[in-house]
């Protein structure tokens, strides 16, 4: 789901091999254990309108955006890099006219969780765009009816591991094979981006609102983007009629968050329960009329964010507690007092903790609501079933959304229609005179001398002679490729043999720029397409240097900046040779 708050000394360099071995346990990889229910089969519909969906993405490449852009970063060094990078590819991502305001969370301990992250984040921003050389107030826009979009970035993305790692743990930096023009320079979309320009479609329908989103999925609604407004929060979500016992345990409701919306519109959450604990717990909510798996994403109305703000002042100040939007927000501002303390006792909190936190949200609701009743408290927006729905979160995940761009449905064309790639050619400032490149393979930016490359996908790859087939390559230079159902990520390599690699292969290097007292450094860090790396993140896997929770902390306190461009200066170099 679209909920995804989680948030040395340098060690020498691992020595390259030419011809790169992954251990055959590796190779194999060690099979995660898939679930029962995917949200996405809870969100497929046998009959999709297709025609509407293809209608949205061209909305969305309008780039129609925010009028302001947030962007909670997990580091200073990330901040950075993000204001520069969205500054430079806005009308790409953000709207040509978007203020990009982005900050990084330095909360105090365990972090302080997406709801007050959420305020904390918005009350950074606030301060930076008032004090920046172009000030902006951000208060103020909202009043008068501008939209602001925030987007929560942290985490360490251990499933997509060891791509994050490439990334020097700019998580939200993995590429997608789709271009932008950055200062006249073509380069490879971010995943970042790719959200802020989908869920900038919003926009137009949030006026004088906060809209929260989080970085590493997008979705196509089927049912359109529905207008906020009629409450002071909304949440997306995939609604339905209410299911019966069999139907909940069937498509699995119990595994996620549910959006409930009563008789008179109003709605409530419920936290991965039984259908039995579910109707218990909206026994005092009224006649139930849709219910359905939470997206997380929310919106709150100016006044709200205001008052939560308000209310909040202390904890922000001291950069000290956690709450989470949906159990610490929307639950107790939506549920009996009984219902509320019975549900949090379970996740641990004391019956006086939850009592009292009820309370607190009972009597901020009723505040909010004395001061704006043209609104109601909590609603849904639905996404509609059916809708596509693009995850990059998980590496499996990752490979097989990319690799769609390769096919011939609906959703596919979907696919390329988003990233720009076009139909009839599937090929973008690509050389591949001299190689054999089937139809299917969508090609960008790339140079293939020689050699054959089918069902696969190619972004900014440079070789003198290819073997490749059901692959995804992005950023890589070498002199000879070989790679079979592989994922090969932000490589350079300059020997004369090139990349040999296992089927099933991933592989990747690490650019960790020089510091003070410790040389730069290049490592590579393997897996396979069938390991998730979050089951294996503190493992060192066979050949690997270290674990890639080592890698992590390694690059901690990396300026992505600077190893960017260590890394765009060894593609240089090694093209040169080759």
């Amino acid at each position: 789901l679209l909920r995804a708050h989680r948030r040395r000394t340098r060690p020498t360099p691992h020595p390259r091999t030419h011809t790169p071995h992954i251990h055959p346990t590796v190779a194999r990889g060690i099979q995660p254990s898939p679930p029962s229910t995917s949200f996405k089969a809870i969100m497929s519909s046998a009959a999709v309108n297709h025609a509407s969906m293809h209608s949205s993405i061209a909305e969305m490449n309008a780039v129609i955006g925010y009028d302001a852009v947030i962007v909670c970063t997990s580091n200073a060094a990330q901040e950075s890099y993000w204001q520069t990078r969205l500054e430079q590819t806005r009308g790409q991502a953000a709207k040509a006219a978007a203020v990009i305001v982005c900050v990084h969370e330095d909360w105090n301990g365990d972090g302080a969780g997406n709801g007050l992250g959420t305020l904390y984040a918005y009350a950074k921003a606030r301060d930076k765009a008032k004090n920046a050389s172009e000030s902006v107030d951000l208060d103020a826009l909202l009043a008068s009816g501008g939209s602001v979009g925030m987007y929560h970035t942290a985490g360490k993305g251990t499933r997509l591991a060891p791509l994050p790692g490439s990334e020097n743990n700019n998580k939200p930096g993995v590429k997608l094979p789709s271009l932008v023009d950055v200062n006249g320079a073509t380069e490879n979309l971010t995943i970042l981006e790719a959200v802020i320009r989908q869920t900038g479609r919003y926009a137009s329908e949030r006026a004088g609102r906060c809209s929260v989103f989080w970085g590493d999925q997008i979705f196509v609604p089927s049912a359109g983007h529905g207008a906020s407004g009629a409450h002071h929060a909304d949440i997306l979500a995939v609604m339905g009629p209410m299911p019966t016992a069999e139907e909940w345990r069937e498509r699995g409701l119990e595994k996620y968050g549910l959006i409930a919306v009563n008789d008179t519109n109003e709605a409530t959450q419920v936290e991965k329960v039984s259908y039995e604990t579910a109707q218990g717990l909206l026994g005092s909510f009224g006649a139930v009329s849709s219910v359905g798996p939470s997206l997380g994403s929310f919106s709150l109305s100016a006044p709200m964010l205001a008052g939560l703000m308000e209310e909040f002042a202390s904890e922000i100040a001291a950069k000290q507690a956690k709450m989470d939007s949906d159990p610490h927000f929307w639950m107790p501002l939506t549920m009996q007092s009984d219902a509320y303390v019975g549900v949090m006792v379970t996740k641990g909190e004391t019956e006086a903790q939850a009592s009292a936190h009820h309370g607190r949200m009972q009597a901020f609701r009723a505040k909010l609501l004395g001061a704006h009743p043209d609104k109601g408290m909590f609603g849904a927006i639905n996404v509609g079933s059916g809708s596509y729905w693009w995850d990059y979160g998980l590496l499996a995940l990752y490979l097989k959304n990319n690799l769609l761009a390769l096919g011939e449905g609906e959703e596919a064309k979907a696919l390329r229609l988003y990233l720009g790639i076009p139909e009839d050619s599937r090929r973008v400032k690509a050389d591949v005179s001299g190689a054999a490149v089937d139809a299917a393979t969508v090609v960008l930016e790339s140079k293939i001398a020689s050699g054959s490359v089918s069902a696969s996908v190619l972004s900014h790859v440079r070789t003198v002679n290819a073997d490749i087939s059901n692959s995804l390559l992005v950023n890589v230079t070498a002199k000879n490729i070989r790679a079979h159902n592989c994922v090969v990520y932000n490589v350079v390599d300059e020997s004369d043999e090139g990349l040999i690699l296992p089927d099933g292969s991933v592989f990747t290097n690490v650019f960790i720029p020089a510091t003070n007292g410790s040389d730069s450094t290049k490592l590579v860090m393997t897996s396979s397409t069938s390991t998730c790396g979050g089951k294996v993140f503190k493992q060192k896997l066979t050949p690997n240097p270290y674990s890639f929770n080592d890698v992590y902390k390694m690059n901690a306190d990396t300026d992505v900046a600077a190893a960017y461009a260590m890394s765009a200066a060894a593609h240089r170099d090694a093209a040169g040779k080759h």
